[in-house]
């Protein structure tokens, strides 16, 4: 099967492309039948450096079955050649994750219009108010623990001049017996 697809080029990290078509058989960088342009997606899309495509050769190859992949079919609806493809399905692909999870329950509530939805809302507010005194009362539990422990450190503070105090007495009683 002939493929019309993107040949990679180029230096590390300055990708250049070459549109080709080649058997879906051969390795993507490897042999093909023709070159049909180029694509470089470093330049502005406003520029015509960013592409260059020999229409009619295109053309040609797609009336003897060669099928553009994707990518390639962006590009040449880009330019006009054929009809723009639709766009795929993944339209969480570019948000962050963070926002994923606010945008899936603001579609969500969207799609459900319905009264069950509305007593589901009504359902979880409720559930967070009873599980929101739980994590206080794990956090006045913590608190009061580190208040008994912080004297028990003091304590030993205190402990340990009062040994220094003694021994610097037991030093002085030796220093006046001799």
């Amino acid at each position: 099967m002939l493929k019309i697809r993107l040949s990679m080029g180029g230096a590390k990290k300055r990708p250049v492309y070459k549109i080709v078509v080649a058997d879906s058989r051969f390795p993507r960088d490897g042999r093909f039948i023709e070159k049909l342009g180029f694509f470089n997606p470093l330049v502005p899309k406003n520029k015509k450096d960013r592409m260059k495509l020999e229409v009619e050769r295109i053309k040609h190859w797609m009336s003897q079955g060669a099928k553009p992949t994707t990518r390639v079919a962006r590009i040449l609806g880009e330019a006009e050649v054929i009809p723009m493809p639709t766009p795929g399905n993944n339209p969480l692909k570019a948000i962050p994750k963070k926002d994923r999870k606010k945008t899936e329950k603001d579609s969500k509530d969207n799609k459900e219009a319905t009264p069950k939805s509305e007593e589901k809302k009504d359902q979880k507010p409720t559930e967070k108010k009873e599980a929101a005194p739980k994590t206080e009362e794990k956090k006045d539990q913590k608190p009061t623990e580190k208040k008994e422990a912080a004297p028990k450190t003091e304590e030993k503070k205190d402990q340990k001049p009062t040994e220094k105090k003694e021994v610097a007495l037991k030093v002085e009683k030796k220093k006046d017996k001799k």
